[in-house]
């Protein structure tokens, strides 16, 4: 595994989760939300078919952060949303810092 798989290992209950009840909690007042949700699944679908190796998820990455402002938590955002951009954007640093130069 690589450290970006582990790291998505390492939080997939919480990610899974947290993209889920964002959704509930807040498609109503942001709609991206959905999509990001969406490209999370696409995410975690794509690891598992990796067999261990890094997937090729940069697109989804930059449109979660795209779509989140660059990871900028909503004034009117909870802790399970906030939680989840952090989560989002740690995975998105690991995975750019273990591809740079590539």
């Amino acid at each position: 595994m690589t450290a970006f798989t582990d790291y998505l290992a390492d939080h997939a209950e919480q990610l899974d989760l947290g993209t889920l009840a964002i959704t509930r909690a807040h498609g109503t007042h942001h709609p991206e939300v959905f999509e990001i949700r969406k490209r999370y699944e696409t995410i975690r679908d794509r690891i598992a078919l990796a067999n261990g190796a890094q997937p090729q998820i940069g697109d989804e990455l930059t449109r979660i952060r795209d779509l989140t402002n660059g990871y900028t938590i909503p004034d009117d955002a909870c802790p399970t949303l906030a939680a989840t951009y952090r989560m989002l954007e740690e995975a998105h640093h690991i995975y750019e810092s273990a591809n740079e130069g590539r």
